[in-house]
């Protein structure tokens, strides 16, 4: 007997199971965030264990060699960021002096121009934010390393990777047993884009990661900007979090050559600079290099950027983006749910694909009525 539930008790149903899903993510962060970035590590690696396999090298070695390779890379560039802060902190005492002034500047505005207007108290805000730095900034790469849950990450991920790279034929024909025998040709050919999105989205990025630091350390570089690797890189790496990155990593930059520097065409340069290196990113580099395996319209993607912050905080507005992108080519491949692959879509690619079909019905009926 089929029994019909009215529609607001479906609903209800749903967002139930959405509160749900949403509470387990947020309780088991410690569990998911570690297992998700390895499994995205181990996607992009996995390449390089392939190619080790196939020239005779064992299983086990070719896959810790890959991991040891990636573990090697990461941590030159921990070093490189923890050497750089380190020099960044010596000079806050500059930092402070120029706070001081420029906020005196302000308080004699005020004091001059705005009656009845209570002067801000520099005094306050120098001891509030550089107290703070003066006491921690030596230690804030080592605060964030010591961390338990960083710990957890640094030890048990590499051994993630690993397992995942060593399992990674099991896995895969765990999930084709899963499914029955006529949608193993969809299910396959799903997992073979989803590897695909993830590689070309990971090895994208660190290339345009890559163009971009060189591109700001040149422009910093040639402004006489202090520590220009530091806030080049640093930009360069926020990239990665969709227009509210970017914004961020332009602003730091902007804000030490106005504190640092005794003319605001500096200031100014730092920002015209990063504007157009922002503007080739979004226009050249990023769509010519990451292209449009993972693309997705903007809406959808403030929507990722919000809700995985909600979530995961920093790692869920990272993970979310290339997370939302293999929901794409899942919901492309599952039949029925076509039109939430849409919803995710770049509008662009949807206009065109709408041409192209335009195009197929028209050529249809010229066949049709040429038959006739």
């Amino acid at each position: 007997m089929n029994i019909k539930f009215p529609y607001y008790f479906k609903f209800v149903m749903l967002l139930l199971g959405l509160v749900l899903v949403v509470f387990i993510m947020r309780e088991a962060k410690v569990i998911l965030v570690p297992l998700l970035i390895s499994g995205l590590l181990a996607i992009l690696i996995s390449p390089l264990t392939t190619w080790m396999e196939r020239i005779r090298i064992p299983k086990a070695l070719a896959v810790g060699l890959s991991v040891i390779s990636l573990l090697a890379l990461l941590s030159a560039l921990v070093y490189f960021f923890y050497n750089q802060i380190l020099r960044f902190s010596g000079d806050l005492s500059l930092l402070e002096e120029r706070v001081g002034y420029y906020l005196g500047m302000l308080n004699a505005y005020i004091e001059e121009n705005l009656d009845g207007v209570v002067p801000i108290s520099a005094d306050t805000i120098q001891n509030a934010i550089f107290q703070y730095l003066y006491e921690n900034a030596a230690g804030l790469t080592q605060g964030v390393i010591a961390t338990a849950g960083t710990l957890t990450m640094v030890f048990i991920m590499p051994i993630y990777i690993f397992l995942f790279l060593y399992f990674r034929q099991f896995l895969i024909e765990f999930i084709l047993m899963s499914f029955e025998d006529k949608h193993k040709i969809k299910v396959r050919n799903a997992i073979s884009k989803v590897k695909l999105v993830v590689q070309n989205y990971i090895t994208g990025m660190f290339l345009v990661i890559c163009i971009l630091a060189v591109l700001n350390s040149i422009a910093l570089l040639s402004l006489g900007i202090k520590h220009a690797f530091l806030f080049a890189g640093f930009a360069a790496i926020l990239n990665v979090i969709p227009f509210l990155g970017p914004f961020i990593g332009a602003t730091l930059p902007i804000l030490y050559a106005f504190l640092t520097k005794d003319s605001l065409w500096y200031t100014f340069g730092v920002f015209m600079a990063f504007y157009f290196i922002q503007l080739f990113e979004s226009n050249l580099f990023t769509p010519k290099i990451v292209g449009g395996k993972v693309s997705m319209n903007p809406l959808m993607t403030i929507i990722a950027l919000f809700v995985g912050n909600f979530i995961w905080g920093l790692a869920g507005m990272i993970l979310f983006i290339p997370g939302m992108a293999i929901l794409k080519v899942i919901f492309d491949e599952v039949e029925g749910l076509e039109a939430y692959g849409f919803l995710l879509g770049d509008t662009r690619e949807a206009k065109k694909s709408n041409n192209r079909k335009g195009l197929r019905e028209q050529l249809r009926e010229v066949r049709g009525r040429l038959k006739l």
